[in-house]
């Protein structure tokens, strides 16, 4: 999704590319962007100009997005999604509410991150890296 979210705007991108680029297996990806796809995060075309490309701009798409589509939700606590009651009993009630407290602050991180200020991020860290002070 990196690689994609770089490119954006630049039309489909071939997996083997992107395999090439990321060091992983072209395999590999074909895995992850078919549910990628299902979640509505990328589209494919094919054909020899084909490939894949984000369904929206890296902005509207949080990592937490990513990780969902992915691996499913990050943290659950059983009864926190409304299926279950709240434990009765203090002790068990306490522990519940320490572990929902718990995934809100992480699903809240991860949404509060954006595809596009991890490429901001690493556009201002290569822009530091070929910066050169020299000293006379």
């Amino acid at each position: 999704m990196f690689d994609l979210a770089q490119r954006y705007g630049e039309g489909p991108i071939a997996l083997k590319l992107i395999a090439e680029r990321q060091q992983v297996s072209e395999h590999y990806l074909e895995q992850l962007m078919g549910a990628l796809r299902k979640a509505g995060l990328v589209g494919s075309v094919r054909g020899a100009q084909g490939g894949y490309e984000l369904l929206t701009h890296p902005e509207n798409i949080s990592i937490g997005d990513i990780i969902r589509a992915l691996e499913g939700p990050v943290l659950t606590v059983h009864g926190s999604d409304g299926n279950a009651q709240k434990p009765e009993d203090p002790d068990q009630l306490a522990i519940w509410m320490m572990w929902s407290s718990m995934a809100e602050k992480v699903n809240a991180a991860l949404d509060s991150y954006s595809l596009a200020e991890l490429c901001d991020a690493a556009a201002r860290m290569k822009a530091q890296g070929d910066s050169f002070m020299y000293h006379i």
